[in-house]
């Protein structure tokens, strides 16, 4: 039987099996069932997607697979006109979007509807969504716990079976990291292969990317292959070999190596790593040659050089909105651990930013160097399963270092930001090296804690070779091999 994906409701709308304004009610019976228990939305807005629904319906082409399919955006990044534009920043409570961007255009030329915004914490920054403006979000398996971040009020919405598919970002890890909390499928596609701009165009310097969470591998191939483009403007390109193996039949058999072993530190949980070896046993199963190996990268060192974008971007951002607010802005106007990477990136030298990036591609290299021996690279999507919401990811004495950091140096704001995020990079350590070298990475759901969450395992592909990730994908869920939510059990 097959679950209700995204292009299952699709489809049924398509063929009129059931009228829009039925699951229009459906879903929105479904939101005021969760939201007061999750926090999932930032807005919600169904009059609006009904009155586009009817202008779309005046034409009768069929624009994609997807066509007539409600959507919720992230709320951080997804701009659409007169729509909220807050990035979780009580700074922006006010602020709505003035034109579309590029990415919400493409999913409004497949003709799906946007219907309400998702949760997300300040600026993204965060691999929890609890911003001090839009409050914590938390995770339908059990609300006691936090569904991840920055895109957590999109995991929860897929998760507790509001919507089947969700838009995301992934610049850390922020399709990935929810996907693994709440047991979804989570793809993070090659750099330049997502529409970009007319604003934000090179996104965390290439780093971070919009796709979507969804619940069924042919939903994430046929959204990959709907959104992908190449933008002439874009200032990264995608290779062109994912074009040309989206025809060909990959490889029965493939070389996958994998890494238990967290990168920053030594608390991978057996969860995590039970997850990784069922895998490993399946995959081998299945006649794939699997080999353990260390970790491919000094993840510490190129931690550091990722918390130096941020700081830079940071401080460039802010640049341009005191301009528009006409005044400085303080430690009053954004979150502690905002403010502490602003003053990072306030104190660092161009050339401090330009060796950050080459330490980047120096490390991309690596990567590429690794998948011209192994097809893929297999770890534990987080080193466990979601924190509880008492989690303490800040020391005291950290925490109050936070408020003093335009007072330090350089050397000791960066000390601090690393210091800062060191409980959250231990939780998780393996998504962001797809990030910083442009690679494809995609989340499964394969495990399960004794407590009853979702652990996620992680393969990553040579840029361009997202057709091996949906290949292999495609293997795990054909042999029921994913833990879903329970409203996609049958």
């Amino acid at each position: 039987m097959r679950i209700k994906d995204a292009l299952y409701i699709s489809e049924q709308l398509q063929k009129k099996q059931f009228s829009f304004e039925e699951y229009l009610n459906e879903i929105t019976q479904k939101y005021q069932d969760w939201q007061p228990k999750l926090n999932a939305f930032i807005s919600f807005n169904p009059d609006e997607a009904l009155a586009y629904y009817q202008k779309m319906n005046q034409v009768q082409a069929i624009r994609s697979p997807f066509q007539y399919l409600p959507i919720p955006l992230k709320g951080l990044g997804q701009n659409k006109k007169g729509w909220l534009n807050t990035a979780g920043s009580r700074l922006l409570a006010n602020s709505r979007a003035q034109s579309n961007n590029h990415f919400v255009n493409k999913i409004e030329q497949l003709g799906m509807i946007p219907l309400g915004q998702t949760n997300i914490p300040e600026y993204g920054f965060k691999n929890i969504t609890d911003s001090a403006l839009h409050g914590i979000c938390k995770n339908p398996w059990h609300l006691d716990y936090y569904s991840g971040g920055s895109s957590g009020g999109a995991a929860s919405a897929v998760a507790a079976g509001i919507f089947p598919m969700a838009t995301a970002s992934d610049g850390g890890g922020s399709i990935r990291i929810p996907a693994s909390f709440c047991g979804l499928i989570g793809l993070k596609p090659t750099r330049g292969t997502m529409p970009v701009g007319p604003n934000g165009w090179r996104g965390w310097q290439g780093a971070s990317i919009s796709f979507a969470l969804t619940v069924s591998m042919r939903d994430t191939e046929s959204l990959f292959y709907q959104m992908r483009t190449s933008q002439g403007a874009a200032p990264y390109q995608a290779p062109a070999c994912e074009w040309r193996h989206q025809q060909a039949l990959p490889p029965k058999k493939l070389k996958i190596a994998y890494c238990l072993e967290s990168p920053v530190a030594k608390n991978v949980s057996a969860t995590a790593k039970d997850a990784v070896l069922a895998a490993v046993k399946f995959l081998v199963d299945q006649g794939h040659e699997v080999v353990e190996i260390k970790y491919p990268v000094n993840l510490p060192e190129l931690m550091v050089q990722y918390y130096r974008m941020n700081g830079a971007d940071t401080a460039a951002m802010f640049s341009q909105m005191e301009t528009a607010f006409n005044r400085h802005f303080t430690l009053d106007d954004m979150e502690p651990m905002t403010w502490a990477i602003y003053q990072l990136g306030q104190s660092m030298s161009a050339s401090q930013y330009v060796q950050s990036l080459e330490y980047w591609d120096e490390a991309a290299d690596s990567m590429e160097q690794l998948f011209l021996t192994y097809d893929l690279f297999l770890t534990p999507t987080t080193a466990d399963c979601a924190p509880h919401l008492q989690t303490a990811f800040l020391s005291t004495e950290v925490y109050e270092q936070l408020f003093h950091a335009h007072t330090l140096s350089f050397a000791q704001r960066e000390a601090l930001v690393y210091d800062m995020f060191a409980k959250s990079l231990a939780l998780t350590p393996y998504t962001q090296l797809a990030n910083l070298t442009g690679q494809p990475a995609l989340s499964l759901p394969t495990g399960l804690s004794l407590q009853g969450l979702p652990q996620g395992i992680q393969f990553m592909a040579a840029k361009g070779r997202e057709d091996l990730l949906f290949m292999i994908g495609r293997q795990f869920e054909q042999n029921q091999r994913f833990i879903l939510p329970k409203a996609y059990q049958a």
